[in-house]
């Protein structure tokens, strides 16, 4: 075997090994106790404003958690509040932002053409220190602005569990 040949062998083997080894990642996600509180704390959030909504907590994947429905919340509520969730959770953005954004710059509208995107305010990331572990989103208010208050209302009231 000459040098050029144990070299490359090592490399491959090197290279093989890193790869094994970049294959497991560690990443922390909202748990269900956390999404019920979110979820029911946004709807009394708009509740006590006279806003019936629905409420829908996913994961870091932007995998449903938790969702809940206010009495005379309507149908089209649930899809767009798990929407704007998706959204949130897969950008790492709340959707008021995103909108803004598509708004302003012409080569982000394409975001809209995104299955599952939903450029509406009141979807908002949920983080526990700096790290997105879930996002929540909110649908029938008379606004989006409304929605994501709702959103920031429950996000600030478990505070205390996003450490």
């Amino acid at each position: 075997m000459n040098k050029l040949s144990i070299l490359a062998a090592t490399l491959v083997l090197g290279t093989a090994a890193g790869a094994a080894q970049a294959q497991v990642i560690s990443q922390r996600s909202i748990g269900l106790e956390l999404a019920n509180r979110l979820a029911a704390g946004a709807v009394q959030a708009c509740a006590d404003k006279g806003y019936a909504v629905s409420a829908t907590v996913v994961d870091r994947a932007g995998l449903v958690r938790a969702v809940q429905r206010a009495d005379n919340a309507g149908p089209h509520t649930l899809a767009a509040s798990q929407h704007k969730a998706f959204t949130s959770a897969s950008a790492r953005n709340t959707t008021l932002a995103m909108m803004d954004a598509a708004q302003k710059n012409p080569g982000a509208a394409n975001l809209t053409d995104i299955p599952g995107f939903l450029l509406l305010g009141g979807g908002v990331p949920v983080k526990a220190g700096d790290e997105v572990i879930g996002a929540i989103g909110i649908g029938g208010a008379p606004g989006g602005h409304l929605d994501e208050q709702c959103a920031l209302a429950a996000i600030e009231g478990a505070a205390e569990l996003l450490k």
